[in-house]
């Protein structure tokens, strides 16, 4: 029986993975990058921004501007202030849950508390967020699942993970979880290669559960 669920945060709590792609393509773009929304899904998702920064300037063939990451995230913390909101369903997902949870994502504490904050979820997981900026390791490393796995209580067998990268569903699948791929029509057979359990919703994931 599931004891315990572990959440990533960006496009499986919060919808702002076409906010935070939107505004990278369109800085990278200045400065030559080209590419589909759809194809920024599969590479970016669930990474670093070192390591989409990184994607970036091995697609340009030169370094970007030192200032670019601060730009970013201040573009993207202000588009985030005015189009974050929940994922549809998790509230009422959550507020049946009868067992533990958390989130543990790839990305800075500050902007995992934000994102919760202006989706209204943050007092739901407050004293359980974990991020890979505090522990230095990031997805498909298992580190960050690890992590949140042992400081909620419990063992690897007795959690579950909620992914909707690829990055995160092979970090989940090399650290021991069984995890959940949330399919959003651009994932869907990425995460079911790399050994997901795909669902569209959170009323299928519930009945998926048996909760």
């Amino acid at each position: 029986m599931v004891k315990c669920i572990i959440f990533d945060c960006d496009g499986v709590l919060v919808d702002t993975e076409k906010i935070g792609n939107g505004i990278l393509l369109e800085m990278a773009s200045e400065h030559g990058f080209q590419m589909e929304l759809e194809d920024a899904y599969h590479l970016f998702n669930g990474r670093s921004l070192k390591d989409c920064f990184l994607q970036i300037e091995n697609g340009i063939g030169k370094k970007l501007p030192k200032d670019f990451e601060s730009n970013y995230r201040d573009r993207s913390f202000e588009a985030f202030k005015i189009g974050t909101k929940p994922m549809e369903g998790i509230v009422d997902f959550l507020d049946h849950l009868k067992i533990r949870y958390c989130t543990a994502s790839s990305g800075p504490l500050e902007k995992i508390r934000l994102n919760l904050e202006l989706a209204g979820l943050l007092d739901r997981f407050e004293g359980r967020i974990f991020s890979s900026y505090i522990i230095k390791s990031w997805k498909p490393d298992p580190g960050i699942f690890l992590h949140a796995a042992k400081e909620m209580g419990f063992n690897v067998e007795d959690c579950v993970v909620i992914e909707d990268s690829v990055a995160g569903v092979r970090a989940g699948i090399n650290g021991g979880f069984k995890v959940y791929g949330f399919a959003n029509g651009f994932n869907n057979e990425d995460l079911k290669q790399e050994g997901a359990i795909i669902f569209h919703s959170y009323d299928e994931l519930k009945i998926l559960l048996e909760l």
